[in-house]
C-alpha cells in the first residue's frame, strides 16, 4: 500500500543509485492508484504539489487540467515521471542550429512523442527538452522526481516559446500561472456540469 512518507523516503535512499533506482520506485508507487488515491486524496484541481524538495531531490505531485498543455521547458536533471490517473502526452524536442533561436528562427524542432497512462512512468535525462499535454477531458495526475532542486535548479532553466519556439528563460511564476488559470477554467465546467 501506497504511503507517502514511504515513498519520499525510498527516493532519498535511491537517489544516490541513479535514475534507474528511482525508477523503480516510482514505477511500484503508480501501480498502487488506488493507494495513492487513499493517501493524497483523489485530485480536484489542477496544480503543482510538492512532496519533498533537496538540492538533490524534488518529489512532486502534478495534475493536469483537461486539454491543459505546458511550453516545452528543460530539466537540467535527470526526470521521472509516473502517471496514476489519466493520461500524459510529451512532445521531445532538440535544439537546431545553435539552438538560441536569436536569428528569429526557431531553436528546436519536434524530435519525437511518448504517451503514457496509468501504472507507466518516462524516464527523461538532465538534457531532455519536452512539452506536455494531458489530451483527455478530465485531470492527469503524475508524480514527478527530480534528481535536484527542481525550484532552485543549480543551472539556470529554460523554456521555448508555444508559437515562436524562440528560446527564453524559464519562469516558475509563468508555471504557476498556468496551472491555476487551468484549475479556473477547469472548476468553471465542473461547476456548469460540463
Amino acid at each position: 500500500m501506497f504511503e507517502k512518507e514511504k515513498f519520499v523516503d525510498d527516493c532519498k535512499a535511491a537517489v544516490g543509485e541513479g535514475q534507474r533506482a528511482i525508477r523503480e520506485v516510482v514505477l511500484e508507487a503508480v501501480a498502487d492508484r488506488a493507494g495513492i488515491i487513499k493517501e493524497m486524496g483523489e485530485p480536484t484541481e489542477a496544480g503543482v504539489f510538492p512532496l519533498y524538495k533537496a538540492d538533490d531531490l524534488t518529489i512532486i505531485n502534478f495534475i493536469w487540467a483537461p486539454y491543459m498543455t505546458l511550453l516545452p521547458h528543460n530539466h537540467n536533471m535527470f526526470a521521472v515521471i509516473g502517471i496514476y490517473g489519466g493520461r500524459e502526452d510529451n512532445v521531445f524536442w532538440r535544439r537546431v542550429g545553435d539552438g538560441s533561436g536569436s536569428s528569429g528562427s526557431p531553436g528546436i524542432e519536434a524530435a519525437g512523442a511518448d504517451s503514457m497512462g496509468p501504472g507507466q512512468a518516462a524516464t527523461m535525462g538532465k538534457d531532455i527538452i519536452h512539452s506536455v499535454a494531458n489530451p483527455l477531458s478530465k485531470l492527469t495526475s503524475a508524480i514527478h522526481v527530480y534528481g535536484g532542486n527542481f525550484f532552485e535548479p543549480p543551472t539556470p532553466r529554460r523554456q521555448w516559446d508555444h508559437e515562436s519556439l524562440i528560446e527564453e528563460p524559464w519562469d516558475m511564476d509563468q508555471t504557476r500561472t498556468v496551472f491555476h488559470e487551468a484549475s479556473v477554467r477547469y472548476k468553471a465546467g465542473v461547476e456548469a456540469g460540463v
